[in-house]
């Protein structure tokens, strides 16, 4: 046991939750959500996020670590003439889905025999827009985010996980002390669970919920098992989908939408700076579970505080504490030689953003990433018979 363990799991919350809060205020608001619905969802969502990786950190010993659907919540914000019940059922139809693809052997395989270079590439190319977005918040807020960059490059020569802690606070001190934070706008209460009663409109099902179904595999649970695998595990996929999917069903009744694994949050999780001894760093899994049963209890108030810090700030606390999982996942996607052409162009169309039929880069980028990979094979096999 070590304090890294703790501090990785603090961070990954804290990151996990201040930079997508966000978008899901803009989700909820898309579907008409009242200020009980979204606290609702807010708190369901941290909840499922909590079971989940309690669960099966503790049942598999691996950091498995959940999250819920950022890219989901983008298109929930994207939707127009939906209603909160209508919402709620189409949640209610992607948790489905995601349980029966529980139950399909072969997506299983398929994850099993992603190669390791490819699989890291794809999360070093997630990750270096995190990166890239420091500075250009430096760009934006020198006199906040250059002094925040010091102070990591300082603290990080005695204790990396000590670092981002201390950008973290600082951070906050700073925002406050120099006014470039909103004042608060709501008071310290616990929050509450609201049943929202599903309606099912077949054009919300399949214009909402099967693209949120698509969209969760894709962009957050494949780069989710992306990230357990370069790391070195070997993630028990269809134990996460059917744990992750029922979570979604259950929770979807307080207005939540997907849960799944996470990627970035699982990147500052299972990393050597979590624990030397890859054995050891399930022990984040029930860590992380108890800072999302606080900041369940207290998301109505931290809405407010998150909405309230501005947001260079939270995009460097993100990027700095995201820079050893970078270098890691690119020293691992650069390993093999007789990959690398593949890894490169895996790194480069996920970093692109690129979306095509409302799927993310992180999936197109895998794409191209093992199309190059079969075609260097052929052409290897061809070579051969010559």
């Amino acid at each position: 046991m070590r304090l890294s363990i703790v501090t990785s799991a603090v961070v990954a919350a804290l990151v996990g939750f201040g930079s997508t809060i966000a978008i899901i205020i803009s989700a909820a608001r898309a579907v008409g959500a009242d200020a009980a619905q979204t606290s609702s969802w807010v708190a369901a969502l941290c909840l499922a996020t909590a079971a989940i990786s309690g669960i099966l950190s503790i049942r598999y010993r691996i950091p498995v670590v959940a999250a819920w659907s950022t890219p989901g919540a983008a298109l929930i914000a994207a939707s127009s003439g939906i209603s909160i019940h209508a919402a709620v059922g189409s949640f209610i139809l992607a948790g489905s889905l995601i349980v029966l693809t529980a139950f399909i052997k072969p997506f299983g395989r398929l994850i099993e025999r992603i190669p390791t270079p490819i699989a890291a590439a794809m999360l070093a190319g997630i990750l270096i827009r995190f990166v890239l977005a420091v500075f250009e918040s430096a760009q934006a807020a020198p006199g906040l985010v250059l002094p925040l960059v010091g102070l990591f490059l300082v603290v990080r020569l005695y204790n990396a996980a000590f670092a981002v802690l201390a950008v973290l606070f600082v951070g906050l001190g700073l925002a406050f002390a120099g006014g470039l934070a909103q004042p608060l706008a709501s008071s310290l209460s616990l929050s509450s669970l609201t049943f929202i009663e599903p309606a099912w409109e077949p054009t919300a099902l399949i214009g909402l919920g099967i693209p949120l179904f698509l969209v969760t595999m894709a962009s957050q649970n494949l780069p989710g098992f992306a990230v357990l695998r370069a790391s070195g595990y070997t993630p028990p996929s269809r134990p996460i989908l059917a744990v992750s999917g029922l979570a979604s069903i259950i929770t979807a009744f307080f207005g939540a939408h997907t849960s799944n694994l996470a990627a970035i949050s699982a990147a500052i999780c299972t990393g050597p700076d979590t624990h030397p001894d890859p054995a050891k760093r399930w022990m984040v899994g029930p860590f992380y579970m108890l800072c999302y049963l606080v900041i369940a209890a207290f998301s109505a108030a931290l809405i407010g505080l998150i909405a309230a810090l501005p947001p260079e700030l939270i995009r460097t606390v993100a990027g700095l504490a995201l820079m050893g999982a970078f270098a890691g996942a690119l020293s691992s996607a650069l390993s093999d030689t007789s990959k690398i052409f593949p890894a490169i162009l895996t790194l480069a169309v996920t970093a692109s953003g690129l979306t095509l039929f409302g799927i993310g880069s992180a999936f197109w980028g895998l794409a191209a990433g093992l199309l190059a990979l079969g075609l260097d094979a052929v052409a290897q096999g061809m070579r051969r018979r010559v």
